[in-house]
């Protein structure tokens, strides 16, 4: 399945060239489907010209590395995704899936965000949930120019001191 993604046009005039070198007919464009699109910063593209197109998973990767970096959140994900992200992050070749526990909508100038989080116990959570949505606001306006119309935060754990952390590798009985 191919991934979903939100494209950014850059503002066009009424009339495209076509063909190169500026010899080319002018012809009509669509507004329609320019005006859907995701409007672009001044430095976006050259002159102008052209659209950049941002996949949810980029979203995703952006959010969940945002996350992470607030003190206080130990993990991403609900227990059983934790659990599976566990066992294939071990397998060689592998690696961490840094939007696990992520989930956004993408529109056209748009996103909302879910994430599910482990806290670190001893944490005050509406302390940890409001640094990790402002981080995430932040994070996901700045480096791909969509509002941020809500980010959702469900915390799902606590990790205890003597807890064993998830990474740890199993160390064999035998030498």
């Amino acid at each position: 399945m191919a991934a979903k993604t939100t494209t950014v046009s850059a503002p066009q005039s009424s009339t495209e060239q076509l063909g190169s070198g500026g010899a080319g007919a002018s012809v009509p464009t669509d507004g329609a489907a320019r005006a859907s699109a995701v409007p672009v910063t001044p430095g976006d593209a050259a002159g102008g010209r052209g659209r950049t197109s941002i996949a949810d998973g980029v979203v995703e990767k952006i959010a969940g590395m945002a996350a992470r970096e607030v003190p206080g959140v130990f993990a991403l994900g609900g227990g059983f995704a934790r659990t599976l992200g566990a066992v294939r992050d071990r397998v060689p070749g592998g690696r961490p899936n840094v939007a696990r526990g992520v989930k956004v909508e993408v529109g056209e100038r748009q996103t909302a965000l879910d994430l599910d989080i482990v806290v670190e116990y001893g944490v005050p959570i509406p302390d940890v949930a409001r640094d990790v949505r402002e981080n995430v606001v932040a994070a996901v306006e700045r480096m791909t120019g969509l509002e941020v119309v809500e980010v959702n935060i469900a915390v799902g754990d606590v990790h205890l001191p003597d807890e064993e952390p998830e990474e740890r590798v199993e160390t064999s009985r035998v030498s």
